[in-house]
């Protein structure tokens, strides 16, 4: 069961509030099997444990939000003992850039897939963040509008539950 408080993927977009705004996800689709790298978007219920910001191009967009600075990366590398965590650089590792030239992570809501407890190669980062355009998919995240993601992010908290199902 979900509420209105809940952001519940649907074939026709994202449900949040009341409302349905358009997204996409994975290039390879849903999941109930994720793996590091497999290029889609993991099936269940997740939760919002963070979110992230740029603070040189954004506003800081609820109180809980964190800012990214210029060494903010994710660690993406299952051999590793921070694997699906932030991290700093310099980091030798295989890892996200957080702090991207691009906007796409100008607001990332983190979810729990995998985090905080990571078991390797389960997959990392799954984040609900900026598409690049319609249509066009990530590699495993929930990717929006700009506006619809600043709307979004403004008016959820912690813990707010990202459903997924297949």
């Amino acid at each position: 069961m979900f509420t209105p408080r809940d952001l519940v993927l649907t074939p026709s977009g994202l449900r949040f509030g009341g409302k349905i705004y358009p997204c996409t996800i994975g290039r390879n689709g849903l999941t109930t099997r994720k793996a590091e790298g497999d290029g889609a978007t993991p099936c269940g219920t997740h939760r919002i444990v963070g979110m992230l910001y740029r603070p040189d191009r954004i506003r800081r967009p609820v109180a809980w939000a964190r800012p990214i600075g210029p060494r903010d990366l994710w660690s993406d590398d299952p051999n590793q003992p921070d694997y699906n965590h932030p991290v700093r650089a310099p980091y030798s590792a295989s890892h996200e850039t957080l702090r991207r030239p691009d906007p796409l992570y100008d607001l990332i809501l983190i979810t729990d897939w995998n985090y905080p407890i990571a078991t390797p190669g389960m997959g990392s980062a799954i984040f609900i963040h900026q598409w690049r355009r319609p249509g066009y998919p990530t590699a495993g995240c929930v990717a929006l509008a700009r506006r619809d993601l600043h709307h979004i992010a403004s008016r959820l908290s912690l813990g707010t539950r990202l459903l997924i199902r297949a």
